[in-house]
């Protein structure tokens, strides 16, 4: 029993050495850097930005509640936050496509917009007749809403569309009667003070949690009978709701303003090493 012991104690200490060698080899090819080292540089990027702190918004119970700093264009309620409002029949917490486009009073810019919508159950018609409704940001540039969960149309005018555009990168359809969900990231245009574009509209949309469209660049309006041309209507827009004959119901409405981040270049951007600052354009 010792002797076997002792052969034990020899091969787990021939093992320890082999193993001990290969992790100093490893070691070697691999150097981690140990922050805890008083040797290590301490040298830090600062880009001379002096940011002001982001305001504190307080988000919803859920991604589809507003925040706080949201305005609300339709909780159910009513729909007095859009002109003609009440053209369209409110029940039972939703808003149906009732006799022509309805228009928000207040006006928007970049914005991040909420919605949610339902085609009608059982479907009706086919193609562009199914389903069919639209959203436009101010006023001009729409994304489409049609039932296009099992009805053919043309690609650049099915759902998630920026209508004859672009279609969405994919289909991400619920089936008729089911509550369907976009958020929108919206870049107004802006124009020169001679009314030539500027830097076109972007859009990104999310489609009941996927994305459909990765920050597309427009190519002006969206309408159906001429191709898309930009027109200078100002800084911002009504976002309004398409009445094309199909009684689809809209729920759960709100818009916030997207601000840029405010921060001044107090300083040219530097290398801080201890006490030592080095301009990025001095450094060679």
């Amino acid at each position: 029993m010792s002797q076997r012991i002792q052969c034990n104690d020899i091969y787990r200490t021939r093992l320890g050495r082999v193993l001990g060698y290969c992790a100093a080899i490893l070691s070697l090819s691999n150097p981690v850097h140990d922050i805890s080292d008083s040797s290590a540089t301490a040298a830090e990027y600062l880009n001379g930005v002096k940011w002001e702190v982001p305001a504190k918004v307080s988000p919803g119970k859920t991604n589809a509640d507003p925040p706080a700093d949201a305005t609300i264009l339709f909780d159910g309620k009513n729909l007095d936050a859009w002109h003609n409002g009440n053209r369209w029949k409110v029940t039972d917490g939703v808003a149906i496509v009732g006799q022509g486009e309805i228009r928000t009073k207040e006006e928007f810019g970049d914005c991040q917009l909420h919605i949610e919508w339902s085609a009608p159950n059982p479907p009706t018609g086919q193609g562009q007749g199914c389903g069919n409704s639209g959203i436009f940001l101010m006023g001009t540039y729409e994304i489409q809403v049609l039932d296009s969960y099992s009805t053919d149309t043309y690609a650049d005018g099915q759902a998630g569309a920026i209508y004859k555009q672009t279609p969405p990168m994919v289909n991400a359809m619920r089936a008729p009667g089911e509550w369907n969900t976009y958020d929108i990231i919206w870049t107004c245009p802006r124009f020169n003070d001679d009314n030539t574009l500027k830097t076109p509209a972007y859009i990104t949309a999310i489609h009941n949690g996927v994305v459909i469209l990765n920050h597309f660049e427009l190519k002006g309006d969206t309408p159906f009978h001429r191709p898309p041309q930009y027109e200078n209507k100002g800084d911002k827009g009504p976002i309004s709701i398409q009445d094309h004959g199909n009684p689809v119901r809209f729920r759960n409405i709100w818009v916030r303003e997207i601000k840029p981040i405010q921060g001044e270049q107090a300083r040219e951007p530097f290398i801080r090493d201890g006490d030592k600052e080095t301009p990025i354009a001095a450094k060679k």
